[in-house]
């Protein structure tokens, strides 16, 4: 399928999100282009949105409909170093999308939140991994999540894109966002509920820009 039939496909499955394709198509953009300039995805979500940012990570950073084999440079490579263990690498490794999801690492997150601030955790790790030309993509069902409008905010400041995954009316992050998919529902678990399609459909497409097989 190619990136516009993806966006067209989930629209036909998800009728209630044809107001938003627009700004789906603006999600995917924002990622290539950063992608395409060596950028990386940053995400912050908590609780389900938590698991959200780990769903994408792991759609982004391996195969998801696609194999992605490593060129045959780093193929060579590869077995040039260490023939054995080369090949092995060269034969299983799929390509990734460079995507942080900050929910993890528990022994940072757990350090500054005793040593300084919990609800500046997100904003912390969007210093320390975030540069300008990076996305970061803030998951919020009400929009208001207070960790996640401080890391855009932090975002924002080092020069980076923000995208929100939102619900409801969008919430203090919109106005913070360069783009913003909003999903018309109210309900914590309806929105949810829409999110992961949307998700899926931008990795989709990032996926079959960046990768022929």
């Amino acid at each position: 399928m190619t990136v516009e039939a993806y966006l067209d496909h989930l629209i036909e499955r998800y009728p209630v999100l044809e107001g938003q394709k627009d700004h789906v198509r603006g999600m995917y953009e924002i990622l290539r282009d950063s992608y395409r300039n060596g950028g990386k995805l940053l995400i912050g979500g908590n609780g389900g949105s938590a698991s959200d940012a780990e769903h994408i990570t792991g759609e982004l950073m391996k195969g998801f409909v696609k194999k992605r084999p490593v060129p045959e440079a780093l193929r060579k490579s590869l077995c040039e170093i260490s023939p054995e263990i080369g090949e092995k690498l060269a034969d299983r490794i799929q390509m990734g999308l460079p995507t942080i999801a900050l929910d993890g690492h528990p022994a940072l997150t757990t350090a500054f939140l005793n040593d300084v601030d919990g609800s500046l955790g997100f904003a912390q790790q969007v210093c320390g991994y975030g540069k300008a030309g990076d996305v970061f993509l803030g998951i919020s069902t009400s929009g208001n999540s207070g960790n996640v409008i401080s890391a855009a905010v932090m975002a924002k400041a080092m020069g980076m894109k923000v995208i929100g995954l939102l619900g409801r009316d969008g919430g203090k992050m919109l106005p913070l966002c360069d783009e913003a998919v909003v999903v018309p529902e109210q309900e914590t678990y309806k929105i949810q509920e829409l999110h992961l399609p949307v998700y899926h459909a931008v990795c989709l497409m990032l996926e079959e820009e960046f990768f022929e097989a």
